[in-house]
């Protein structure tokens, strides 16, 4: 599934600059419990860049009928958990606080949907 392997690929290049950023330019710049935020984020960003690497993998396998919408779903939850939890410790904008929830609802559904069609399209 070339959406899945493109986007995977993509931000799992994003993750290693952030994280990079985290460890290096931001040490000095923000508090700790800042650092530990961003660090969360890189966290999740990466694992889930991670899946969609294995996903994209196993979608020459499989239907990408089951995949398609867990995709989606995984990629605007990078976007929206991750990316609020950088641009909140980057720019201070503690607002973005919440944002960061829709991104992780949006993970879990991913998550959930791939469950219940793991499950029920391949019997």
């Amino acid at each position: 599934m070339k959406l899945a392997l493109v986007s995977g690929s993509f931000f799992m290049a994003l993750a290693v600059a952030f994280g990079a950023f985290g460890a290096h330019g931001l040490k000095e710049m923000v508090p700790q419990s800042d650092l530990l935020i961003f660090e969360k984020a890189v966290r999740y960003h990466f694992w889930h860049a991670l899946a969609l690497l294995v996903l994209g993998s196993i979608g020459f396998h499989l239907s990408q009928d089951l995949l398609k919408i867990p995709v989606i779903l995984i990629i605007f939850g990078i976007i929206f958990f991750s990316g609020s939890l950088y641009i909140l410790v980057i720019t201070d904008t503690r607002w973005l606080g919440a944002v960061t929830p829709f991104g992780g609802t949006a993970l879990m559904i991913a998550w959930c949907w791939l469950t219940w069609n793991f499950y029920n399209g391949m019997n």
